[in-house]
């Protein structure tokens, strides 16, 4: 197979329309302080004293190793989770850590100090979707001349055609740019199998074989993988940085 048609392997610092967080949600965690050479941890609580209060949890004595911690004061703690824990120390605050998603990397976004708070962070970096950096206009400049005449060609002559390639060509009257709708994102292997029982290079490969430019796939690629939907090209829009770009 000839290189170009093979798909890039991509690092996730290298993919430039990655914007915002997936799978943003809350963790209680406790920090603790134990021996005075030691900086201070976080652990969550264990699962049989969830339901502890903060101010129950907050200036107590634990119990914690590695995946967890107990609180010791006023509570029974079984042999065996006992055992479990090497490690003594101090709560000195219950931290309530908002975490989030880019290309299934795990990031901790922030910590609060109340659930409250955690969930206005939440509420103010989510909309309804769950999205937000899904529409994108960017400069002409990221496409070789091949791209735009390929681009410009199918928009003037099958603009009623579509595709089939997942994604689809629009103009836009009052600008001389070209949209373009991508659909099925993100362009993992596990999502495309999921919708369509094929992996990314089979979608790679019906490209270039309907005779899209590889520049333009590539360009395309990237921004489906950070779950861009709407993709314009503007001959007057503001480069991105990190993306390609091609000489007039």
């Amino acid at each position: 197979m000839n290189p170009a048609h093979q798909a890039p392997a991509l690092l996730t610092a290298s993919i430039p329309f990655a914007r915002g967080y997936d799978n943003l949600h809350i963790e209680r965690l406790l920090l603790i302080t134990y021996e005075n050479d030691c900086p201070p941890c976080f652990r969550p609580v264990h699962d049989s004293q969830a339901h502890l209060p903060d101010n129950e949890l907050q200036l107590f004595p634990c119990l914690f190793n590695d995946d967890f911690a107990l609180i010791i004061e006023g509570h029974s703690v079984p042999d065996e989770l006992d055992e479990c824990c090497q490690s003594t120390g101090l709560v000195r605050q219950v931290i309530y850590a908002v975490i989030g998603e880019m290309l299934n990397e795990r990031h901790q976004v922030g910590d609060l100090h109340s659930l409250e708070e955690a969930q206005a962070m939440v509420h103010r970096l989510s909309f309804e979707t769950g999205h937000y950096s899904r529409a994108w206009e960017i400069s002409t400049a990221h496409l070789p001349v091949e791209s735009m005449l390929y681009l410009e060609e199918w928009v003037s002559h099958f603009a009623l055609r579509q595709t089939g390639l997942l994604f689809e060509l629009f103009t836009l009257p009052d600008c001389c740019g070209i949209g373009c709708k991508l659909i099925g994102t993100p362009w993992t292997d596990d999502n495309l199998v999921k919708i369509e029982s094929r992996p990314y290079s089979s979608l790679r490969q019906e490209q270039l074989d309907a005779g899209t430019p590889v520049a333009l796939i590539e360009v395309l690629y990237l921004a489906a993988l950070a779950d861009v939907r709407l993709l314009i090209f503007d001959p007057d829009a503001a480069v991105l940085d990190g993306l390609a770009i091609f000489d007039e």
